[in-house]
């Protein structure tokens, strides 16, 4: 099925839901129709858009997101399918009854598939993996001693040219681009939590009380270096203009549009993260004890094998 990303940045516009269709009337005259059924997210930066309640409520019906921009065009509001499955209120209970040991087994997983996933992109990025590769054996069950901080520093001091770069969310380029990348990131994951029944505030590892979406946060961990090796690519151009523009959104949302070659398959990155919550509900269940995390960058035959043509991110 097509999964299309609508962000709609350079022009104003008015959404209306028409015969089972977002149709976009653009300020300027054009037209865009797109049916309800393919729209994963709809992120809005642009001043001047007005929406529809039936709009909203026919997104959410297909299972799509709603992101709202602030001025600086960073994301900061989510709307959220209420209802994602059949059997919601019994994967709500087996979340919530899911014991500690369990929680801190899921994270040790996290954490080594997320280092994994950082030492493919520098591996592609700079010829080296600052020797997170082999941190990975030493997280512990909860990653009691921190290893995920430890190879974050070796990461950071390594992923951009610039050696000066810090990680600071209220920092300006790169910083800007990847926090963009992330709010992307963590719609999309969300988005793949509420479809398989679970509560996307019952996080594994992340509790932050300002948070309401806390396990989309712990699920997305492994996929950052994704956004991450986007932004360094994009930087690693000399005359790239430092501004969050239309041609950088484009060239960071083509990450999540790309197909990934996983257990000698090609999948959309969509179905994958479909895939991950399905497998942390089975998890919670009792069906199976570890995550499904394929490593969409590692050397395992996975990596991604270009754009598709039924995967779109559409501009506006």
């Amino acid at each position: 099925m097509t999964e299309r990303i609508v962000d709609i940045s350079e022009k104003a516009a008015r959404l209306r839901s028409k015969n089972g269709c977002l149709q976009l009337d653009l300020k300027d005259g054009g037209t865009q129709t797109i049916p309800f059924v393919e729209v994963a997210v709809v992120v809005v930066a642009h001043p001047q858009v007005t929406v529809t309640a039936p709009v909203l409520a026919r997104l959410a019906e297909a299972g799509g997101v709603w992101v709202v921009c602030d001025e600086r065009r960073m994301p900061v509001a989510w709307q959220l399918p209420i209802v994602g499955h059949h059997l919601q209120v019994e994967r709500f209970r087996q979340q919530v009854g899911a014991s500690r040991p369990t929680h801190k087994r899921l994270w040790k997983q996290i954490v080594q598939a997320k280092l994994r996933a950082q030492a493919s992109a520098l591996r592609l990025l700079r010829g080296t993996t600052c020797g997170i590769d082999r941190m990975v054996r030493s997280v512990r069950s909860g990653d009691t001693t921190n290893v995920e901080a430890q190879a974050a520093r070796r990461y950071w001091g390594a992923l951009f040219v610039d050696r000066s770069f810090r990680r600071d969310r209220a920092a300006a380029d790169p910083n800007r681009h990847l926090n963009y990348g992330y709010a992307v990131l963590r719609a999309l994951v969300a988005r793949a939590v509420c479809a398989a029944g679970l509560h996307p505030s019952l996080g594994i590892h992340h509790h932050n009380r300002y948070s309401g979406f806390p396990l989309a946060d712990d699920l997305m961990e492994p996929f950052r270096p994704l956004v991450d090796l986007r932004v360094a690519r994009w930087f690693d151009v000399d005359d790239r203009p430092p501004e969050l523009d239309r041609a950088a959104k484009r060239h960071l949302l083509a990450g999540f549009t790309e197909r990934y070659r996983v257990d000698g398959e090609e999948r959309s990155f969509f179905d994958i993260v479909a895939r991950v919550a399905r497998s942390l509900a089975a998890v919670f269940a009792g069906k199976r004890r570890a995550l499904w995390l394929p490593e969409v960058l590692g050397d395992g035959g996975a990596g991604a094998v270009g754009v598709s043509g039924d995967v779109v991110a559409r501009d506006v």
